[in-house]
Formats: C-alpha cells, structure tokens, sequence
C-alpha cells in the first residue's frame, strides 16, 4: 500500500470499504499536505473559504463536482483543479466511489477526518 516514498492510491481505496473523508495522508513531508478523500453520491465538503493555502484537487476514482466560487468543475480520475487561497469551495461526489486527492502547502491540522458515509466534513 504505501512505503514511505509511494503509495498505491487504488489499493488504500479498496481498503476503505463505507469509509468517507479522509481515508490516507502525507506523512513523511515537512513541506506538503497531501490527503486521500472518499465520498459517496451526493456526499462532500460543504461550502467553505480557505484564506491560508492554495490548494490542488487531484481526481481519482469516480466521478463529483468541484465547485470554486461560482464555477461547478467536473472531477474524475485525471482531472486536475487549481483552487486558489480566499475562493469559496466545495466537493460533492456523483457517484458511490468519488476519491480524490488534495494537495497544499503544510499548515496547521486538518479539520476533516473519517468519518462514516452520510457524515459530512469540512476540508
């Protein structure tokens, strides 16, 4: 699954079974925040502003919504989306297997952890 350097994203999803939320973060990085989110349909992030980081939304498995100020994006695995610190966002999965890494400059804990499917989290 994961061995310091690499991490095999699919395998950590797998692994989850009805997990939501954060399911894997970054550990060896003084630097980065990296965190493997998963949701289901119609379950995310709700709305919020982040005025400390950019941040970098990575799909990987399934499909949602990345929405950044007033702008809906679509996130699926490959999708690549640039939220810039102080845009108001949010996620929301469309489908039952919505993962989706994000990345950003280290800063202080994270808000969201694990929780089960049906919860919502703050990112």
């Amino acid at each position: 699954m994961s061995t310091g350097d690499r991490v095999e994203l699919a395998e950590v999803l797998a692994s989850t079974g009805e997990q939501a939320g954060v399911i894997w973060s970054l550990q060896n990085s003084g630097d980065l925040n990296a965190n493997l989110v998963h949701f289901g349909a119609g379950e995310g992030v709700r709305e919020h502003v982040n005025d400390e980081v950019d941040v970098l939304v990575i799909g990987v498995s399934g499909s949602g919504e990345a929405r950044v100020n007033d702008t809906s994006h679509r996130l699926f695995a490959g999708t690549l989306i640039f939220i810039p610190k102080g845009a108001r966002r949010s996620t929301r999965g469309a489908s039952g297997d919505f993962a989706y890494v994000s990345i950003h400059r280290r800063r202080g804990p994270l808000e969201i952890g694990g929780k089960r499917r049906g919860e919502r989290s703050e990112e």
